[in-house]
């Protein structure tokens, strides 16, 4: 199944937006890559665009708040109580960005940087529960967090989300999926990047899929992006990093399909 009309469960990335300096660029680029249609929010939202395919919500992109932050996909995990999520977050050694507010009736969010300083958003779900279609071409299909600070950061979702561990590590890869507690089931990962430069903070990683990564990967080149590297075999199939030409950075994977 990859569609989704009641609430996810808490602690599951379930939604990723965009601030940008140019929307219209980056609607543009988005629209011809994965076939994304938009609607808006109107002047109440600041012009919040909710991205869609086949009439289902899939992302958001917006005009950027802070010209001095860099360009970046923003991961939101679920929660069913902000208020106290916010809290457990402070107690945990994490920073708000922005305390818990209503956004209209679409539900109520926070932003904040974990104890390592990677930025992610909370989302309480009201009338919008985030992604309503997920693990196909265009679609989400993963979040990562990518930590200099693999025990630190482990330690900090499992104190906030109340999240588990399956480790995953294998010869020079650190990485291990998050658990959900609803369920157990493995809706994140963890990676400790030892990769990372200097100038590179702590980040969440998003992945969209694609029916077809090397042509996905072509045709962002012919958009103006850059590819960080070349289309690579792993293990959930090929995938390719990819840079938009207004310098956010999201993964291309062609994802098994799984159940919500």
């Amino acid at each position: 199944m990859s569609t989704k009309i009641s609430n996810w469960p808490a602690a599951t990335p379930m939604w990723v937006d965009l601030g940008v300096g140019d929307p219209a660029a980056a609607k543009a680029f988005y629209m011809d890559l994965f076939g994304w249609e938009f609607v808006s929010g109107g002047q109440e939202s600041g012009d919040y665009q909710l991205a869609q395919l086949r009439g289902r919500a899939v992302a958001g992109i917006g005009p950027q708040q802070d010209p001095g932050m860099p360009t970046a996909w923003t991961t939101f995990l679920a929660s069913d109580d902000v208020g106290v999520t916010a809290r457990k977050i402070s107690a945990a050694g994490g920073q708000l960005l922005a305390p818990p507010f209503d956004v209209m009736e679409s539900g109520r969010m926070a932003l904040a940087a974990d104890n390592g300083g990677a930025i992610f958003g909370v989302w309480q779900a009201g009338t919008h529960i985030g992604a309503e279609r997920v693990n196909e071409h265009g679609a989400l299909c993963w979040n990562e967090l990518h930590t200099r600070d693999y025990a630190a950061a482990r330690s900090f979702y499992s104190q906030v989300f109340d999240v588990s561990y399956q480790d995953l590590t294998e010869e020079s890869l650190v990485y291990s999926t998050v658990r959900r507690p609803l369920d157990g089931r493995e809706v994140a990962g963890v990676h400790h990047d030892t990769g990372l430069s200097d100038h590179a903070p702590n980040h969440w990683m998003t992945w969209f899929a694609s029916d077809y990564v090397e042509g996905t990967a072509t045709r962002a080149v012919e958009l103006g992006a850059i590819l960080l590297g070349p289309v690579e075999e792993s293990t959930l199939g090929r995938m390719v990093v990819v840079r938009a030409p207004q310098g956010e950075v999201f993964g291309v994977i062609d994802a098994p399909r799984t159940n919500d």
